[in-house]
């Protein structure tokens, strides 16, 4: 049985602590189910036996670590920003404990904000990391020796794992658990939380249904929606221009002011974004051409082409 321990500082966000403690505490019920024996036991360390969190949420820990061996992984959730003003230092003890841990063979890893303690254990210089693309600069100026990689979900370098913001803390434990149980059992766990896709590291942080909605145009964000929904289906300009409540002429010229591209160009952009995601888990080029709208593939072929796939 491995004990995952997470270590825990004032402010911590919530989502980085129960997203990858979900994914364990799950995992553990898929193998025990199965008839496996247990695989994993939840510790939770601090230097206060009581922590307050960014949501004001107070959560109870441990302040004495237990005993790691090299099966063991330590992952630290992140908290409330660390920005240029610094936000919560590790005590002397702490960054000590993550250091050894990984000497002694084990794994440490982070969500969000949580690389800056890792930072600061000293693990991230010469390595692959990412965090929250707020803050990839600021780790980058923090620690120069450490090899950062902007807007991935996770990284892995020897031993240490680092994901990016919030939700990806969940990807990052879902790997984690399909390098040591196999992709089955991890997508059984994906399935049972309901999440829609277990995401590779590689993937961008901001999906483009995110990327290209920072804009004011409520008309705009109406069709998105729409697009949003049913990029996969076929879908026509007059038809859209009566989602907005404007013209097809106008609608063009809106939807290109507000996201630098058109209505059928941004459809193009989530089934491409989408096909990519599903070639990447294993369907070739033809299923995944089919699964997201293109009559063939060669469309397909040819968007990959030019986004230097």
């Amino acid at each position: 049985m491995s004990k995952v321990v997470f270590l825990l500082v004032p402010k911590l966000h919530l989502l980085d602590l129960a997203g990858a403690a979900q994914v364990f505490s799950t995992a553990e019920n898929v193998l025990t189910e199965a008839g496996g024996p247990s695989a994993y036991r939840l510790r939770y360390v601090a230097e206060a036996p009581e922590v307050l969190t960014a949501q004001g949420l107070p959560v109870r820990a441990e302040t004495a670590w237990p005993e790691l061996g090299a099966a063991d992984l330590v992952m630290v959730p992140g908290w409330r920003s660390p920005g240029t003003a610094g936000g919560p230092r590790l005590s002397a003890s702490q960054p000590r404990h993550l250091f050894e841990h990984h000497r002694g063979g084990g794994t440490v890893a982070s969500v969000c904000s949580g690389a800056f303690a890792l930072g600061q254990a000293g693990l991230l210089d010469g390595r692959r990391c990412t965090t929250h693309h707020d803050l990839q600069e600021e780790l980058a100026r923090r620690f120069p020796d450490a090899a950062v990689v902007r807007d991935v979900l996770f990284t892995e370098d020897d031993r240490v794992v680092t994901s990016a913001g919030i939700a990806s803390g969940i990807d990052l434990a879902l790997h984690l658990v399909a390098v040591r149980h196999g992709p089955a059992v991890a997508g059984r766990v994906a399935r049972e939380m309901v999440v829609f896709a277990r995401r590779n590291g590689d993937e961008p942080q901001a999906s483009a249904m995110l990327r290209y909605r920072s804009h004011l145009s409520d008309a705009v964000h109406r069709v998105q929606d729409r697009i949003d929904a049913r990029f996969a289906e076929p879908l026509r300009l007059p038809d859209l221009a009566a989602e907005s409540g404007v013209s097809q002429r106008t609608l063009t010229r809106r939807f290109a002011e507000a996201t630098g591209m058109s209505p059928l160009r941004y459809q193009s952009v989530l089934r491409l974004e989408r096909a990519e995601h599903l070639i990447g888990q294993g369907a070739t080029v033809d299923a995944a051409a089919r699964a997201v709208g293109f009559a063939d593939a060669r469309m397909l072929r040819r968007l990959r082409a030019g986004a230097g796939k």
